[in-house]
């Protein structure tokens, strides 16, 4: 009696001749037989692994549903449904959810803030990788290497944070007059004008990009590319940009096509190169021309970020990739921040009133420099930073999936499921925002006033929703580095735009069209202008 089959009884089953003796199509069955066999097997291990935790049902066992979000061009906003439909809590609780085969997405502060910790054991992903823009280097952004992650936002910290960079503010000061400029000469109707009639109408989402462009460009490299008076995408960003998130926020987020995408042959045929007259290889091109006279042979120390990193040891390499990342970094998230903050106050003439009123008065006690308010001068302002606290809280500038590795002994959530060492897992930046534990019930309401000290915020309310709101930036050891300009422009941006001119959405019903591939792209934001500049700041500057 056989128990368990054997060469005999399997009647040669395994003879190579059999093999050698069969046909092509019978080949090409047999091995598509045992990939189905191999995807079913594997997908019901992963399936398993994480069986205790609900989602869509296409995430349990393939990545379609992570592709159809992204494609649908709405990731972040999907991720939040997805949060509020299977996370077993009233929406606006904290949960963790199944998106993918070994893929998890949680808005539970004490894990987000376990997962980046400075002791944290958990590691970056491929996501970060595969997101590195010079698909060829690392930069600090990219690496999955903590330790040289840390060693390399050491050394750059101190051109960031403005230490090395003392001029920082000014340069920021100097694009704001230009931006300022452009309006009023192009766009902005004659004060007192009841009709626009003349001027064009203001499209804000791509005079914002501007805007971020020329700023990190002069405060990072002390280049002045004039976008915003030129109003031209100069060496091609803004195209490459638009023409290669799509693919990265497919290939950092699927395996499969991440692999394909990051091959060597691939690249080798289809990567970019400094010879492109666009796209990434132009980019590519223009850092490596900034950098290069950087570290000519007669070159002069500059205080910039550019001469920050170099002081501090990079290779020109490293300069070449890390500005590359810094123009995305330091661009695209911003002019989010801002095009947000213009719209929430646009369609609330309550909050624009009343933030035109806390900057008049300012003005009539000469609490505001002129022509550009200082920073600290802005920190002094309770509802302007009421204002920028509530943007950024409620459309996160950053809203993708940068998925971090669970550590191999594992993870609890707040109800104590197990989370199996290997699992990737991320934050859902928009529904986090939206913590009804921590914003109120109203966390859904774009509501400046919540964080006033006379609608009842205290000194430790305060702090505990600051802290949060500030996730958006990242947090412990993996916070944006650029957290302290990104807060420059916003602090300068909002004070000197309102205070110089009236804004009207051209169409409320539509602002903007918005798209997400972990950046936001919002295009048709239209404004009408009308000039407002004070008699009563004219008199106190002359």
């Amino acid at each position: 009696m056989i128990l368990f089959p054997t060469k005999a009884s399997l009647g040669g089953f395994f003879d190579p001749s059999h093999l050698t003796n069969a046909s092509p199509k019978t080949i090409v069955i047999a091995v598509f037989v045992l990939l189905v066999f191999y995807y079913i097997t594997s997908s019901i291990i992963a399936w398993y692994r994480l069986r205790h935790f609900d989602g869509p049902w296409l995430g349990k066992f393939s990545y379609l549903w992570i592709f159809k979000i992204i494609h649908s061009g709405q990731m972040g906003e999907a991720a939040h449904a997805a949060q509020d439909k299977y996370g077993g809590v009233e929406p606006g609780y904290p949960s963790t959810v199944r998106i993918g085969p070994s893929d998890l997405i949680t808005t539970e502060l004490e894990l987000i803030r376990r997962m980046s910790g400075a002791r944290s054991r958990y590691v970056r992903s491929n996501w970060y990788k595969l997101n590195r823009l010079d698909p060829y280097d690392d930069n600090m952004f990219s690496t999955t290497s903590t330790v040289e992650h840390d060693k390399l936002k050491s050394k750059m910290a101190p051109g960031y944070s403005g230490r090395d960079n003392t001029g920082v503010e000014k340069d920021i000061d100097l694009v704001i007059s230009k931006l300022v400029d452009k309006i009023r000469a192009k766009y902005a109707a004659p004060k007192g004008s009841t009709s626009p009639i003349g001027r064009e109408r203001l499209e804000f989402g791509q005079m914002a990009q501007y805007f971020t462009l020329d700023v990190i460009c002069k405060t990072a490299f002390q280049v002045e590319f004039d976008h915003i008076t030129k109003e031209e995408d100069v060496f091609g960003y803004i195209y490459m940009v638009n023409n290669l998130v799509y693919g990265n926020a497919m290939g950092a987020t699927i395996p499969m096509i991440g692999k394909i995408l990051s091959n060597p042959l691939f690249l080798k045929i289809f990567g970019p190169t400094t010879k492109d007259p666009k796209g990434m290889g132009l980019i590519m091109k223009v850092a490596r021309e900034i950098v290069g006279k950087r570290f000519a042979a007669d070159a002069k120390d500059q205080q910039d970020m550019l001469g920050s990193f170099i002081r501090r040891g990079l290779t020109q390499r490293q300069c070449e990739t890390e500005s590359i990342f810094q123009i995305l970094a330091g661009s695209d998230t911003t002019a989010t921040g801002i095009r947000s903050g213009l719209l929430y106050l646009c369609s609330n003439p309550r909050a624009y009133t009343r933030l035109q009123r806390e900057i008049d008065e300012r003005i009539a006690s000469g609490l505001i420099s002129n022509p550009c308010i200082t920073n600290s001068e802005s920190l002094a302002f309770p509802y302007l930073q009421a204002v920028i606290y509530e943007s950024l809280r409620m459309r996160p500038p950053f809203d993708g999936l940068p998925f971090k590795i669970v550590p191999p002994e594992g993870d609890h959530t707040r109800d104590g499921r197990f989370i199996p060492g290997g699992t990737k897992i991320t934050a859902t930046f928009g529904a986090m925002q939206r913590n009804k534990e921590v914003f109120g019930v109203d966390s859904d309401v774009w509501r400046p006033e919540r964080w006033l000290e006379e609608e009842g915020c205290d000194a430790e309310r305060r702090r505990e929703m600051k802290s949060v709101m500030e996730m958006v930036f990242g947090y412990g050891r993996w916070q944006c580095a650029g957290k302290m300009v990104a807060m420059l422009e916003l602090n300068k941006v909002f004070c000197q735009l309102i205070r110089n001119f009236d804004f009207q959405l051209a169409d409320p019903t539509q602002p903007w069209k918005s798209r997400n591939y972990h950046i936001f792209f919002h295009d048709d934001f239209y404004f009408t202008v009308t000039d407002r500049h004070s008699k009563l700041e004219e008199d106190k500057s002359g």
